[in-house]
């Protein structure tokens, strides 16, 4: 039997998951370890390889964007992917309550290391099992982000191209893979025909 995707969520999902971070024993690191995943679609192995220098700029404030290094990367492709208010206010409070670093990881272990992405995965698994979201793992995040991404497309004037940049995908065929279809709006995409 085939292996199913990861869940996109929903709206209602996401905030439900991101309240429930306020209760865990490091919200703010969480907090912005749910928004790397759900607001730049980055992949496990991303969330744990990013760094302070991918993050914030040569003066050493944040960024417009991250800067995702070939390092890692899958298959070794950076890209660079605009920061969202939301991700960006959480970025500064994580930023503060770690000293203001200039080096070292973004998401760090109890032990104040990097997370290896196995612990990601593991994070991801066991906080969606904890909210009873069946279906999910770590990837939920960036199904989401590439979903919501292209359906948003017609409101910004971008193409499923600047989706696929955005995910660092190398072929269109892998981005459009991850877009989730909606019965509800094929069929009022099918009305206003």
């Amino acid at each position: 039997m085939p292996r199913q995707p990861a869940k996109v969520l929903d709206v209602v999902d996401v905030r439900r998951l991101l309240q429930a971070l306020a209760t865990t024993r490091h919200p703010i690191r969480n907090h912005v370890l749910v928004l790397l995943s759900f607001h730049a679609g980055l992949r496990a192995c991303e969330i744990s390889g990013l760094t302070w220098p991918m993050v914030l700029s040569p003066s050493g404030h944040l960024s417009d964007t991250l800067s995702i290094s070939g390092g890692i990367a899958k298959g070794g492709r950076s890209r660079c992917v605009p920061i969202s208010t939301e991700l960006r206010a959480a970025l500064r409070r994580l930023h503060r309550n770690q000293g203001k670093p200039h080096e070292g990881p973004v998401i760090r272990s109890e032990r104040g290391r990097a997370m290896t992405a196995r612990s990601v995965v593991n994070w991801f698994r066991t906080t969606y099992d904890s909210l009873g979201l069946r279906g999910c793992s770590s990837h939920s995040g960036r199904r989401t982000f590439i979903t919501r991404a292209a359906r948003l497309l017609s409101k910004t004037g971008g193409s499923l191209r600047d989706v696929q940049e955005l995910a660092g995908h190398s072929s269109l065929t892998t981005t459009e893979r991850y877009i989730q279809g909606d019965r509800a709006l094929q069929r009022k995409l099918v009305n206003l025909l």
